[in-house]
């Protein structure tokens, strides 16, 4: 490969050693005929994952090759694995069988969409202002996690010297977050259209869809979609990533979609005037777009007419744990974790009482039963979380949240890029001092600060948001 491309070894191998889910073999060594992934995530866990790997460990064929997945956006199944490219969903042993043999499972069939929001734009019935007025008076942010005003980072990419880009960001991997999936899997016209507006308000030549590679199965269907747009739609790539969580952070996508280790530059994420290729670059997620869709072509009273407890607007929670109706539930921004539980999951798992529950995924930190802010931007923080992707994992007495901060810190020293010193070896240090018996607090608590004020980007600034908040909430784990 580095002959074939000119590229030094040393830059192939740096490469292939970073993503999860590429394998450098030795001389002679022959490659599994499968791997089989077990997703490790909270919610997988609570569900049996454990006991999952163990037998598929013990099954004795040496062909495969058994690994633990820090998450598979699966947790509304859980518990979840992947046999090779084929998601399981309610894993089990001869469930994972049957998929490694079978025949892939049928698809259901997403919602079709006209594309008519982006067929207005071009053909001169909707205006660009236009456009970009209906978001502003929509209040749409960005639902990545970092709540950026959607209409403000479109302006301000348009008003760069092109040629410009669009870069789909569909690599959510943090623990609990599967909305992204949710919105391809059952309106992937919707997001496509989105990326087309996009497009065209910001007089971009070309679109990137950076994909998980968690989800072959949306890949396939995306492949699909993206064959069958309008004519006339500008080009859509279609990349995938190869596993790590660090690309979900824009930057780092960009290095990744440019062929490189997925290392996040030092610049805010919404400044994008040297983006992918060198050219200014639009990045939205998933979820985003997909309202974006909605929005222009519903009006922005879908937004502005709804929330709850002073906060306006709908959006997606990914809810999983303890909760009799897992799964993405499309409610008023802003109602509490009770309203959540009762009104859209149909309430606990009978014998099961809320006990704590992580708001915002594993960066978010742990809250307390008590504590119920509205779930929305800005209403966490006096708590020590936030909301950011609302990747809501409900916790309850069954659940051991001293085991499951220690397995979310582990993910974090996974998934750091290395690329700092102060993610990079405070991860690890943090994890390994969550290990053991007695936590070394005033430790814990200057970590946190140094990560948080030295961190390159948002994992090594969130990461500490695990430990500290059970600390704070919790000090009976912890002592």
């Amino acid at each position: 490969m580095a002959a074939e491309f000119r590229l030094a070894v040393s830059e192939v191998v740096e490469t292939a050693s970073f993503y999860a889910h590429f394998r450098l073999l030795e001389e002679g060594e022959a490659a599994p005929k499968a791997t089989l992934r077990v997703c490790g995530g909270p919610a997988c866990r609570m569900r049996g994952a454990d006991q999952l790997h163990s037998a598929l460990t013990g099954m004795g064929e040496s062909s495969l090759r058994v690994e633990e997945a820090p998450c598979i956006g699966l947790c509304d199944h859980a518990p979840a694995a992947l046999a090779g490219r084929v998601p399981v969903r309610g894993a089990s042993l001869d469930a994972v069988r049957s998929a490694l043999t079978g025949p892939p499972p049928n698809r259901p069939q997403p919602i079709p969409h006209d594309f008519r929001v982006w067929r207005r734009c071009v053909d001169g019935i909707l205006s660009r202002e236009a456009a970009l007025a209906g978001l502003e008076a929509s209040g749409l942010r960005g639902m990545g996690g970092a709540g950026f005003p959607a209409a403000r980072k479109w302006r301000m990419v348009a008003a760069l010297p092109g040629p410009r880009l669009v870069v789909v960001n569909a690599d959510e991997g943090e623990p609990g977050t599967f909305k992204d999936r949710h919105f391809i899997e059952t309106a992937p016209d919707r997001v496509l259209e989105g990326a087309l507006v996009a497009a065209w308000v910001t007089d971009a030549e070309a679109i990137y869809l950076y994909l998980r590679d968690e989800y072959p199965d949306l890949h396939a269907l995306l492949s699909e979609r993206i064959k069958a747009l309008p004519e006339g739609a500008p080009p859509i790539h279609l990349r995938r990533g190869a596993g790590a969580y660090v690309c979900g952070e824009e930057s780092a996508l960009i290095e990744s979609l440019e062929g490189k280790r997925g290392l996040p530059r030092q610049r805010p994420p919404y400044v994008a005037e040297a983006g992918l290729f060198g050219r200014p670059t639009l990045v939205n997620n998933v979820e985003t777009l997909y309202w974006v869709s909605r929005l222009l072509d519903e009006g922005a009273g879908l937004f502005t007419s709804r929330g709850r407890n002073g906060h306006s607007g709908l959006r997606s929670y990914s809810v999983s744990g303890r909760v009799r109706s897992p799964g993405v539930k499309i409610a008023p921004n802003g109602l509490t974790i009770a309203e959540l539980i009762d009104e859209y999951c149909d309430g606990m798992e009978d014998g099961h009482h809320l006990v704590a529950y992580l708001p915002g995924g594993a960066s978010g930190g742990f809250l307390p039963a008590h504590i119920r802010p509205p779930l929305a931007f800005g209403a966490i923080e006096e708590h020590g979380g936030f909301i950011g992707s609302a990747a809501v994992v409900v916790f309850s007495q069954a659940d051991d949240l001293r085991q499951i901060a220690r397995d979310l810190a582990r993910f974090f020293a996974h998934e750091s890029c290395g690329q700092c010193t102060p993610c990079r070896l405070g991860t690890v240090r943090a994890a390994d001092i969550m290990e053991r018996p007695a936590w070394d607090l005033a430790r814990l608590d200057d970590l946190a600060h140094v990560m948080r004020e030295a961190s390159i980007c948002g994992l090594g600034q969130a990461a500490p948001n695990v430990w500290q908040s059970l600390i704070r909430h919790f000090p009976e784990f912890a002592s």
